[in-house]
């Protein structure tokens, strides 16, 4: 017998029977087609990688840059999805180009990419250097890097607020889809990007 009270969820959702957005089974309904997705994705990144073995056997540089490009854009994705998720959950993101937190994290992590990515085309140069089997310039290594960094910057940035607001559109928490998303697409990006920039620089 109850005493007549209306018990709630601290989602407002009445019970029984109301989705707890927290659960397991609501987790992994959320995510796993996500999931699926994007594991056909870096099956495409690992094509696209193969078709360009040659020209990365032939110049180690490049071959180095592949892995610090692509976990660099990642990581890059990785801050600012986590940002604009928080924002999301403290009620203090709006999607308008006129909202400073918005402009400002966009802004931000392309700046960050414009400083970083230099740094790891000078990187890729140094290590292929001491192991005796550089093969480029310096300026080629650099210039391919920030290019390569600079494209993806902007991409890794535009999927991440698409992404965050197609999370917030169909009531998708942004903790679960949006890194994910942005980390594996970033990873294909990142090859393709480099492949051309690569074609175009080298």
């Amino acid at each position: 017998m109850t005493d007549g009270s209306h018990e709630t969820d601290p989602h407002g959702s009445d019970y029984p029977g109301a989705s707890d957005p927290w659960s397991v089974r609501s987790i992994t309904r959320t995510l796993l087609p996500v999931l699926l997705v994007l594991t056909g994705l870096e099956l495409l990144s690992g094509l696209a990688l193969g078709s360009f073995e040659a020209t990365l056997l032939r110049y180690p540089s490049l071959l180095v840059l592949v892995p610090v490009t692509i976990g660099t854009a990642g990581n890059l994705g990785s801050v600012l999805s986590a940002r604009l998720s928080t924002d999301i959950h403290l009620g203090l993101l709006v999607f308008s180009v006129e909202n400073d937190r918005l402009v400002g994290n966009g802004l931000a992590s392309v700046l960050l990419a414009l400083t970083v990515f230099p740094l790891v085309g000078a990187g890729a140069w140094a290590v292929t250097r001491v192991t005796g089997t550089v093969r480029l310039a310096p300026g080629t290594v650099v210039a391919v890097a920030f290019v390569s960094g600079l494209v993806l910057a902007v991409f890794v940035v535009a999927l991440a607020l698409a992404s965050t607001y197609a999370a917030v559109r169909y009531e998708l928490d942004p903790d679960d889809v949006v890194i994910p998303t942005v980390t594996n697409v970033s990873d294909v990006l990142g090859v393709v990007v480099l492949v051309v920039a690569s074609q175009l620089l080298v």
